[in-house]
C-alpha cells in the first residue's frame, strides 16, 4: 500500500495489555470501598470486549451502578493507576514488534491514535521504548473526539496527507472511514470487522511490513 503515513491503534494493534490493565483495574475498584462493586473481578476477556471504547463508555458498561459522576470519578482513579501499573508491568507485545516497526518507519512515518486517557501512550512507549519509531500521537483523553476526528486533528497538525489506519475493531474501521483513510486490520487482535471498507489485513503483525512495503 502506498502511503506515506501509518496511523496506529493500540490495544489489539501494537500490543495486549488487557491481562495486567484488568489486574490493575481490580485492584482498585476493591480499595475504592464501593458496596455494590465490592465483589467486583475484572477479567482480561472483560477488558478486551471494551478495547476501542472512549473511557466514559466503557465506565458506564463497567459500573451502571453508580451515577455517571461516581463512574467518571471511578474511571479516572483506575486510568491512573493502570498507568502506573503499566509502567511496570507492561502489556505482551506481538511478535517481531520491533522488527516490523523498524522496518516501517524506516520508509513511513508512523504514528498512533487511540481511544485512551491521557498517559497511556506514554506509559506503552516508555515501557517498550519504541519511542524513536513514532513520530506523534494523539488520544481521547487529549481531544474528548470521536476516534475519526482525532485522527483528522492529528493528520492536520502534522500536514499528513497520504496515510491508513490500523486496528482491530468495527468501531477502529469506521473512525478510518469517516477521517477519510483506508483501514488495514490488524485481524490478530481483538475484533471482528462485520462491515466497512477493509483495504487489506493481516494475520500476524509482521505481515504489516509486506502490506505496506
Amino acid at each position: 500500500m502506498n502511503v506515506e503515513s501509518i496511523i496506529f491503534d493500540l490495544d489489539g494493534t501494537l500490543w495486549d495489555s488487557s491481562e495486567n490493565v484488568a489486574a490493575s483495574w481490580t485492584q482498585t475498584v476493591a480499595a475504592a470501598g464501593i458496596p455494590s462493586l465490592r465483589n467486583m473481578k475484572i477479567t482480561a476477556a472483560d477488558m478486551q470486549g471494551v478495547m476501542g471504547l472512549t473511557m466514559d463508555a466503557i465506565a458506564a458498561k463497567f459500573f451502571p451502578s453508580l451515577s455517571p459522576t461516581e463512574q467518571i470519578r471511578l474511571i479516572e482513579k483506575c486510568s491512573d493507576e493502570e498507568n502506573f501499573y503499566l509502567s511496570s508491568h507492561g502489556g505482551k507485545l506481538y511478535d517481531n514488534a520491533e522488527d516490523t516497526l523498524r522496518a516501517l518507519s524506516a520508509g513511513h512515518r508512523l504514528f498512533i491514535v487511540s481511544n485512551c486517557q491521557c498517559g497511556y501512550i506514554e506509559t506503552f512507549l516508555e515501557y517498550t521504548g519504541f519511542e524513536h519509531f513514532f513520530t506523534d500521537y494523539l488520544c481521547w483523553g487529549d481531544t474528548g473526539l470521536t476516534k475519526g476526528e482525532t485522527i483528522k486533528e492529528l493528520m492536520n497538525r502534522r500536514n499528513i496527507i497520504s496515510a491508513a489506519y490500523v486496528g482491530d475493531t468495527q468501531g477502529d474501521c469506521k473512525a478510518a472511514e469517516d477521517a477519510g483513510i483506508p483501514f488495514v486490520h490488524s485481524a490478530y487482535g481483538f475484533g471482528t470487522i462485520k462491515n466497512g471498507n477493509v483495504r487489506a489485513a493481516a494475520q500476524t503483525f509482521s505481515e504489516l511490513a509486506e502490506i505496506f512495503k
